[in-house]
């Protein structure tokens, strides 16, 4: 059995606790501490199953005046933060704990790792030859799930930092009682802010949001991951890593993301990657200032005499000097073109590859060994070099992604200019024959300068953004760019129709287009797509041999519940990887998760061990979305952390990957999926009340006025669930705790797989197919999170409509029967038996959460009669109903 949580960890919740009692003591008077201690012990006291306490709170919240509410929201919405600043560091003080008991296992999972491949038999070669090759990529994605301002995480960073304090140093009572000062500054300086955001954030904030986690934690942490990795490869294998290693590296969808988004344009894309250049620049050239300092050295080896060309007393200070005025002139001439103005810089001393950087570094290093300096060539300089290999002269490299529709409009603009009908309209293989003919053709397809009415569909202001999007990337860097993600690909010309317009903007070197594969019928058909792009010979010329797919998680569950569209992803990258070694095509799938399970969230290490033998073979890509980059990598040593587990995971799942499935399981996941996407389907699409209970008793309405993101919620003003993004598809059943995406339709499928006596069956692939473990895990926990009780309160509170209140009962009772299930199944009592730290975390928050589910019911209840007696924009209790939202997601965490 897992350990209940740590005193330390509760010492510290209690900690801040306290500080944020006496703060609002202090500034907000006696009067809201007291009925804040009278509602946090009702919380307490209702979560211990007491009816009366319930009761009561409901009772006080009904009578609070409007101005009353919001500083109570803050109040409890500020301590699930603090609970979650605490069991972040938690986690690195548990890791260091660890690392200074010498008789304590690891905390670094590779350890753990390399003795399974001693003990599997995995040769020394072959383990350093797949640590060579590790290509893993992680996508740092702007999804609007990040409800925490900027100035505020910064805050709860310097909180971190105090805890940190206390724990690691010996501290003088003076020295304590400063770091108490500061904690309380912290805590006091945290409640005075604003945690909404005035204003929506715009694609430049999101990118810039993106660096700062670079800056923060990862440019220091990746090459700590190395050198660990370094030290474990030696010792296992005898033999050094490569200096051009780089197992990890980065990538953004911010700045270059358009599905759905009108606030990305060219000129936006082209902004967010000049930025990007510039902070890396900035970032490299503050190292190489530290660099020359250290590097006062004499002795330097004839390689560098020769390439500085004369005899200098600081040979190392002074070769460098070129390097550093490049960075100079770089950042300089970026900065002239972020400002739009005329730049003087010399043109030749900038910096366009990542070579021009890495060379001179090399040179020291190679010149630092020659004279058996490698304590000093294994310093800061080692560490600058891993750098330039992770982040490159870009940062982060920029994915474009685009929806198919765009594109077909375009083609269909130019064929219907060229007096060729309408693309459109044309049957697939017409498309395909017109698009690969040319593709092969060397003639531009539009004259440069176009003579065409205002009106018609090549001047239409979507078409033209498409083109400009390509102009732009052609101008840019090829080190710059990452891939071109297509958004609802459906067919082989999807992907040929980028290409085309890739080639008619004079891209020198094209993207890679990578196409996104979402909604049950798309993941279905994948591998039919594919086969015909690899049996086409000009394109299979094209790839040379690699390619790229993406597997989306969000839409495909939407559309047909967590379980359905699970095994379809599954499947759906099973035929993918057979269909690409038949074809002797080197696949890497791009995993689109987000942090909740129906957006395929889970523990990495788990996430990716489950995934089809074969389909990860040294190479992965994944999307961080949301506020799961901050609890990934907010903190240098959970960064660390997560690199680790990252590695740890694909070299796991390509050296010995999970058994190939028995024909009877997937027998039985096929029967259960069928199931469970008509029971999906038969109440989300068929159900004639389903919209309206969703806009009712869910805040589906109220999330759209939360400046979360910069992109709009749906992707057409109009529209129902369909239009709706997946992202607040689930954050608004979060809300109030119904959690319905992520197992309506799987307790129903389970359930009837028991009833035909099939247990056995179902008990065999929960011990020994990891694929089936995982599903059912995460399923475990999020039917944990989900409490009927709090989804039956919005919905008494907030309609009096009968059918809407049948419905109600149904889904309760449908979520009660999942409950059953899965414990039937698993043969155990109650939800999360053997995962106390997951279940003591949840009963830890739920006297801050009730309270807050109860005021947001309230709030919404307030804000919809305000609307409907004076048709205003705003409402009085607007604030705290966005605080109550922002509040409730940081108590549950993965909510999006």
């Amino acid at each position: 059995m897992v350990q209940q949580i740590d005193a330390p960890l509760r010492e510290d919740v209690r900690l801040l606790g306290n500080l944020l009692g006496e703060t609002l003591k202090e500034h907000a008077g006696q009067d809201l501490f007291n009925q804040i201690e009278q509602i946090r012990a009702l919380g307490k006291g209702a979560r211990d199953g007491q009816i009366e306490a319930e009761k009561q709170l409901e009772q006080l919240f009904l009578n609070l005046k409007d101005d009353e509410i919001l500083p109570l929201t803050r109040a409890f919405s500020h301590f699930l933060n603090f609970a979650n600043i605490a069991e972040q560091y938690h986690v690195v003080r548990s890791r260091r704990q660890s690392e200074c008991d010498e008789h304590a296992p690891s905390p670094n999972v590779l350890d753990h790792l390399f003795s399974k491949f001693k003990d599997q038999q995995i040769s020394a070669e072959t383990l350093y030859q797949q640590i060579c090759e590790l290509k893993i990529e992680l996508v740092l994605t702007a999804h609007p799930t990040e409800v925490s301002r900027r100035t505020l995480i910064q805050k709860y960073d310097g909180i971190n930092h105090c805890l940190s304090t206390f724990d690691q140093q010996k501290l003088t009572p003076k020295q304590r009682a400063e770091v108490l000062t500061d904690l309380k500054q912290l805590i006091c300086s945290a409640w005075q802010t604003d945690e909404i955001r005035q204003h929506r954030p715009t694609p430049i904030d999101e990118a810039k949001w993106g660096f700062t986690t670079i800056e923060q934690t990862l440019w220091n942490a990746v090459p700590k991951f190395i050198r660990e990795l370094d030290d474990l490869v030696q010792d296992n294998c005898a033999q050094a890593l490569p200096l051009d290693i780089s197992p990890i590296r980065f990538a953004s969808w911010m700045g270059g993301d358009r599905d759905g988004n009108p606030n990305v344009t060219h000129n936006i894309t082209q902004e967010v990657l000049w930025l990007s250049r510039w902070k890396a620049a900035d970032l490299y050239l503050r190292d190489i200032e530290d660099l020359r300092w250290e590097l006062s050295i004499e002795a330097y080896s004839n390689e560098l005499h020769q390439a500085l060309g004369y005899s200098h007393p600081e040979p190392y200070r002074e070769y460098l000097r070129a390097t550093r005025e490049r960075l100079k002139a770089t950042r300089q001439w970026l900065a002239d073109k972020l400002r739009g103005q005329h730049s003087d810089v010399d043109r030749s001393l900038i910096i366009r590859h990542k070579d021009e950087l890495l060379q001179p570094l090399l040179l020291c290093y190679r010149s630092l060994m020659a004279c058996n300096l490698p304590e000093i060539a294994n310093g800061k300089l080692l560490d600058f070099i891993y750098r330039v290999n992770c982040f490159g002269i870009e940062l982060l490299k920029l994915d474009i992604r685009q929806e198919s529709g765009r594109h077909r409009q375009a083609i269909s603009a130019i064929t219907e200019y060229l007096g060729l009908g309408n693309f459109e309209t044309w049957t697939e293989q017409a498309r395909q024959n017109f698009l690969l003919q040319e593709l092969q053709s060397k003639r531009p397809l539009l004259p440069k300068h176009l003579n065409e009415p205002a009106n018609s569909l090549i001047e239409h202001p979507d078409v033209q953004e498409v083109f400009a999007t390509m102009r732009t990337l052609a101008e840019q860097p090829k080190e710059s760019l990452g891939a071109y993600i297509i958004s609802m690909a459906e067919y082989p010309s999807d992907v040929l129709a980028v290409l085309l317009l890739q080639k008619e903007a004079g891209i020198e070197h094209p993207l890679r287009v990578v196409p996104l594969f979402e909604t049950l019928k798309d993941l279905d058909g994948a591998a039919s797509t594919m086969t015909t792009l690899f049996n086409m010979h000009w394109y299979k010329q094209h790839i040379q041999g690699k390619h790229e797919v993406m597997i989306g998680y969000s839409d495909s569950a939407k559309d047909a519940g967590f379980m359905s569209a699970n095994w379809a992803q599954y499947r759906a990258q099973e035929e993918l990887t057979a269909i690409a070694k038949q074809h002797g095509v080197q696949l890497t799938l791009f995993h689109g998760r987000g942090g909740s399970i129906s957006r395929g969230g889970a523990p990495t290490q788990q996430a990716l061990f489950s995934q089809p033998p074969g389909s990860i073979s040294g190479a992965i890509r994944v999307t961080e979305q949301g506020e799961m980059i901050r609890f990934k990598f907010g903190l240098e040593e959970i960064a660390l952390q997560n690199l680790e587990i990252y590695a740890a995971a694909t070299l796991e799942a390509t050296l010995l990957p999970p058994p190939v499935p028995k024909q009877a399981w997937r027998d039985l996941m096929h029967n259960m999926t069928d199931l469970s996407v008509q029971v999906y389907r038969q109440t989300v699409r068929e159900n004639p009340h389903f919209v309206k209970y969703l806009r009712t008793v869910t805040p589906e309405l109220e999330l759209q006025m939360l400046p979360l993101g910069s992109r709009p919620a749906k992707r057409k003003v109009s529209g129902g669930i369909e239009s709706l993004r997946a992202i607040p598809w689930v954050f608004a059943w979060t809300q109030i705790r119904l959690m319905l995406p992520a197992w309506l339709g799987t307790g129903a499928a389970i359930n009837q797989v028991i009833d035909q006596g099939q247990k056995a069956v179902l008990d065999e692939m929960l011990s020994e197919w990891p694929y089936f473990q995982t599903l059912i895990d995460m399923l475990e926990m999020v039917l944990s999170k989900a409490d009927s009780n709090i989804a039956l309160y919005y919905e008494s509170h907030l309609t009096d409509d009968e059918d809407l209140k049948v419905l109600g009962a149904e889904l309760r009772q449908r979520l009660h029967d999942a409950v059953q299930t899965l414990l039937a199944m698993k043969g155990e009592s109650a939800l999360l038996s053997s995962n106390e730290v997951l279940d003591q975390a949840m009963k830890v928050r739920k006297p801050y959460l009730l309270p807050l589910h109860l005021l947001q019911a309230e709030l919404m209840k307030r804000r919809r009669a305000y609307l409907a007696e004076f048709q205003a924009e705003h409402t009085p209790v607007d604030h705290a109903l966005m605080v109550s939202i922002a509040g409730i997601a940081a108590g549950l965490r993965n909510t999006g």
